[in-house]
């Protein structure tokens, strides 16, 4: 018997105008990553975006050091479009205890995000992340660009982590 899990889903009308995302990326070459309190990084990153017929899209990230191959960064999620209008949130938990929901517009091929809420453990390392931007565009070569900028409690607004991806077939 087939798994359910992985039966092929209707794409509900809700999220059509994000179906340039649905699939399975992988890096094109290393990312590169900066902060103001961190040493220049690269790391490789997959991206996994699936649909059930449900009007979300379910998200996973996974990045990895580019000379270890060791598991960095992780995010999952939802992504969900206001019915009639470009409104998206991006609803994500990471693996560094950071859950936010981020909101923003879908122009084309472009979906520009910003943080509308956050959370945390009590615990959290500091400095504290205060807020996101997030930019996801589809560039004519068909290759996926994501660049990300954040601030913290000791920074303001700089631009983290740049990559791009290409479709895995």
């Amino acid at each position: 018997m087939a798994c359910p899990f992985h039966q092929p889903a209707k794409l509900n009308e809700a999220i059509s105008p994000l179906d340039w995302l649905l699939g399975n990326w992988e890096s094109v070459e290393p990312g590169e990553g900066s902060y103001p309190s961190l040493k220049p990084f690269r790391y490789t990153e997959a991206l996994h975006f699936t649909q059930v017929g449900q009007p979300i899209i379910n998200f996973m990230f996974n990045a990895s050091d580019v000379e270890t191959k060791k598991p960095l960064h992780r995010e999952c999620g939802f992504i969900r479009m206001q019915t009639g209008t470009n409104r998206v949130a991006f609803i994500v938990a990471q693996n560094s205890g950071l859950v936010e929901v981020e909101e923003g517009e879908l122009v084309g091929k472009k979906l520009s995000l910003h943080t509308h809420a956050l959370a945390r453990p009590s615990f959290a390392k500091e400095p504290h992340v205060k807020e996101v931007s997030r930019v996801f565009q589809l560039r004519p070569d068909g290759k996926l660009e994501q660049t990300v900028s954040m601030s913290t409690d000791k920074q303001p607004m700089t631009q983290h982590l740049h990559i791009t991806y290409s479709r895995l077939p």
